[in-house]
């Protein structure tokens, strides 16, 4: 069996009264896995204990064999890691190529020479290589983006931690990212957070959803979409029994839930069987 690049048991941590982990396990090996979850679901909690951003109240975890339970562990840890965080911090006045090249001190790239080669590198894999000394002020956001991502990707790491890359690209910037991080995901571990289901559809080869702080789900986007089967329909009004229903572009309802005998039933997508799967992790919890 291969041996993962991400192992974990027991996370737990409470903010205050509020549990944001609860005994989450994992093991992530190459590929892109997305993580998806409502808001307050512990995905970025998640994300950032695994980064070493935070520690847990309880459990443990591995990256790349190495245990971030001491300083030395931690170090090692942090050298095999990208992350690009949900709010990366741009200083604006630094230039795309000045804020890569900051990071890549910060990973201890001493070397001037060999840093900068590996600052071009990464700048020029995002196709930024004409905007190397462009200020992160004047860059579009689908641009700021691909700066973050270089930045993750100093180094070569071995696991590469992305949270929500994709909030307020339009569907050409989405695209175009999406085609970095599934390059990304070529012989190396990507977690990727996202409430866009599309982009899991697309990229992921496995899917986690979240939600309470727990794992709700673990395993391929099919899996999703299939626990959604025989339980999506159609009908003129909003069925009443229907755990969800919205109305479409041509008028009729999509319901989901338990369809009624002889419901006009609809082929199942992966945001029915994550919608579900929410519902049903908080009827659980009300029960």
């Amino acid at each position: 069996m291969t041996t993962p690049t991400v192992s974990a048991t027991g996370l737990s941590l409470s903010y205050g009264g509020t549990r944001a982990l609860d005994d989450v396990a994992l093991r992530l090996s190459a590929g892109v896995t997305g993580l998806l979850g409502p808001n307050g679901a512990g995905k970025t909690t998640l994300l950032r204990v695994l980064a070493t951003a935070v520690p847990a109240d309880r459990g443990a975890f591995t990256v790349l064999g190495h245990d971030p339970a001491d300083a030395a562990g931690r170090q090692s840890v942090r050298r095999a890691l990208g992350y690009l965080p949900q709010t990366p911090g741009f200083h604006p006045d630094f230039t795309a190529f000045e804020f890569v090249d900051y990071v890549a001190i910060l990973k201890e790239r001493t070397d001037r020479g060999a840093r900068h080669r590996e600052v071009r590198r990464v700048l020029d894999q995002v196709g930024l290589a004409d905007a190397r000394g462009k200020r992160i002020k004047k860059l579009s956001g689908g641009m700021r983006q691909r700066v973050a991502l270089a930045a993750a990707l100093v180094g070569d790491p071995g696991f590469v931690v992305l949270d929500e890359p994709t909030v307020g690209l339009d569907p050409e910037q989405r695209m175009r990212f999406r085609e970095l991080i599934a390059q990304a995901g070529e012989g190396r571990t990507v977690l990727l957070s996202t409430h866009q289901t599309e982009d899991v559809a697309m990229l992921c080869h496995r899917v986690l959803v979240m939600a309470g702080g727990r794992v709700r789900f673990d395993g391929t986007p099919a899996d999703l979409t299939d626990r959604a089967a025989g339980r999506v329909w159609s009908s003129a009004e909003r069925d009443p029994g229907a755990r969800a229903g919205w109305r479409t572009g041509t008028g009729t309802f999509r319901n989901l839930g338990d369809p009624p005998p002889g419901a006009d039933l609809l082929p199942p997508t992966l945001e029915d069987g994550y919608l579900l799967t929410l519902d049903e992790a908080d009827t659980a919890v009300t029960a």
